[in-house]
């Protein structure tokens, strides 16, 4: 049973003071070119002291909006508008979209379904919806007196780490920081100015398939195991290598029992698969940039696993650490100075869509700032992604507490159908509640 949604309000949250006319064009790096035109997305639920602090919910509300203005004058881009034939932002502080809308039920109930369908009716934009908007917010309260704050920020000009770092930077001022400490870095397009691009269109991949997406939480103990299995039979695990790490662990685990999901029953042995990886070039740069460098700065690595006999791929974590050395400071100096960059990828864009090749996307979160988010009512209780409109799409994100990691999985129907049975999959998947 979908969720009962219902706006109430919406208005524009413009700068608190008005963006100087020597910004008014922000432009779109390289990177930007290459990035989706999609939202970055995520709901943050507040079960716990929200009725205490304020006599009414509203009060909260404003209290977000009031700061929220103070934020946007020293992250100007965000109340601006997309121009994207002309690759450029423009900075004309028309303002933020902010939602208010009432939830016809409990937060636990969200929380404990755990479904990333009911997430994307939280937010104000789908993830895949065209808009010229760069930021908005949908600030969602339930009967029970729980909110719900829902954050889209365009793929297009913004990377995981720059939606998070603002996120941090709006919470710190709602709960009474200075926004004088706020620290910003847009110098992504005089980095990686952009380029004439041939043969790459980013959102090729954003199929006509029914999506189905599903969140699967692993255990530490579970992980740990895994990377007991993986270990002994890893033929990459070379004297003086590092153990495969949790993240390199759940990857093989996943893509083994994704294939297993999306085989067909007359495939091949040749089929090829794909895997791409998302990579903070920030900390590869020299030098290198601070965290809160606002922009998309992130590369994806490919390979191609090669499948043992019984199916399987058992190096997948040698192979993406081998192309991830590749990406270094010297890469991202032929990144900013090369004149063109030929993707080359029309072929592979053609083999993917007639089937001959298998793409599957991951992209982790671990280790990122998600729950560093305090409004000043404390961190949410839990934090999540909507369903992607890919299919193969998967998102790792850690649990709150405990070491776990969360596994945001999307699939084609029929092959989810079959993933959600797969017997090895649900014997180190954990069917406890969210605490």
């Amino acid at each position: 049973m979908s969720l009962q949604v219902e706006l109430v309000s919406q208005e524009m949250v413009k700068p608190s003071s008005p963006t100087p006319q020597h910004l008014r064009h922000y432009h779109l790096s390289f990177l930007d070119q290459y990035s989706l035109q999609i939202h970055n997305s995520m709901v943050y639920f507040f079960d716990d002291g929200i009725t205490s602090k304020f006599n009414i919910i509203e009060e909260a509300s404003d209290l977000l909006k009031k700061s929220l203005s103070q934020v946007l004058t020293h992250y100007y881009p965000l109340a601006g508008r997309l121009r994207i034939k002309n690759l450029l932002v423009d900075c004309n502080d028309d303002g933020v979209p902010y939602k208010e809308t009432r939830v016809r039920c409990h937060l636990r109930h969200v929380i404990d379904s755990r479904s990333p369908a009911d997430v994307s009716r939280l937010l104000p934009y789908d993830m895949d919806e065209i808009v010229d908007t760069v930021l908005s917010v949908q600030f969602n309260v339930f009967d029970c007196g729980g909110i719900a704050v829902g954050v889209c920020l365009s793929h297009k000009i913004a990377d995981a780490m720059s939606y998070f770092q603002f996120i941090k930077s709006w919470a710190a001022v709602t709960r009474g920081e200075p926004p004088e400490q706020i620290k910003t870095h847009f110098q992504s397009s005089s980095l990686f100015p952009p380029k004439e691009v041939f043969g790459y269109d980013p959102n090729v991949y954003i199929g006509e398939n029914k999506i189905v997406g599903k969140m699967f939480v692993f255990e530490s103990s579970a992980i740990e195991s895994l990377r007991t299995k993986y270990s002994q039979k890893m033929e990459n695990v070379l004297e003086g290598q590092k153990p495969p790490s949790r993240v390199e662990v759940l990857q093989t685990f996943l893509f083994n029992r994704l294939i297993a999901a999306t085989k067909n029953e007359d495939e091949g042995p040749d089929k090829i698969h794909l895997l791409t990886y998302a990579v903070n070039l920030r900390p590869r740069m020299e030098p290198p940039l601070p965290e809160y460098a606002f922009g998309n700065y992130y590369w994806s690595i490919e390979a191609f696993p090669i499948l043992m006999e019984e199916g399987e791929c058992k190096n997948l974590g040698r192979q993406l650490r081998e192309e991830l050395k590749k990406v270094d400071k010297d890469f991202t100096v032929k990144l900013r100075e090369s004149k063109e960059w030929k993707f080359n990828r029309e072929e592979t864009g053609s083999e993917i869509a007639k089937g001959e090749i298998v793409l599957f996307i991951f992209t982790s979160l671990c280790r990122f700032p998600v729950y560093e988010v305090d409004f000043g009512w404390g961190n949410p209780t839990w934090a999540a992604p909507p369903t992607w409109k890919f299919k193969n799409f998967v998102t790792l994100k850690d649990t709150k507490s405990g070491g776990g990691i969360e596994a945001y999985v999307n699939l084609a129907e029929d092959d989810m159908a079959k993933f959600e049975r797969d017997e090895e999959l649900l014997a180190y998947v954990s069917i406890a509640r969210l605490k």
